[in-house]
């Protein structure tokens, strides 16, 4: 017979920290990469609309974001019962929209330019009239291909 021996000092190995840095890095370069930083923070709430038949934009680079809707804080809470409009980070009036959508385009590439594609989002409380005036002031200032931001609409069989 053979004899066994029980060791009764028996120690859990310790880890091994050096891949760590290693996991870590890779996380965060992960993060990095994927994540998209919002270039025009709204100053006005916007509930978009549902539609049915949307489709998503390609070209993002010649974008100028036009947001209609009641003015907020800096904690999201509503401020007024006025619709305000706001192009990129500032507010405008109607009649100052062509004078800003020319300054826009003139800070873009010259392929960004031809290109330009103006993307309203218009609060699903907002009268159509402002819709109506925003249009026409495009209109004058040459920007003619205008998008129009909703949600996908559940459709329910």
């Amino acid at each position: 017979m053979s004899r066994f021996r029980h060791q009764k000092h028996r120690e859990v190995p310790g880890l091994n920290l050096a891949s760590l840095p290693d996991l870590i890095f890779t996380v965060l370069f992960f993060f990095m990469i994927v994540t998209h930083m919002r270039d025009v923070n709204p100053k006005v709430s916007v509930e978009v609309p549902q539609g049915t038949e949307l489709s998503k934009t390609a070209n993002k680079a010649g974008l100028v974001y036009i947001f209609i809707g009641k003015p907020v804080d800096a904690q999201g809470e509503v401020v007024s019962n006025e619709t305000r409009i706001q192009l990129n980070d500032r507010y405008v009036s109607v009649e100052q929209l062509p004078q800003e959508i020319a300054h826009e385009r003139s800070k873009m590439s010259e392929s960004d330019r031809q290109n330009m594609v103006v993307t309203i989002r218009a609060d699903r409380e907002t009268e159509m009239g402002v819709i109506n005036d925003v249009k026409q002031a495009l209109r004058k200032a040459g920007a003619l291909n205008i998008n129009y931001s909703a949600t996908q609409k559940k459709i329910s069989n």
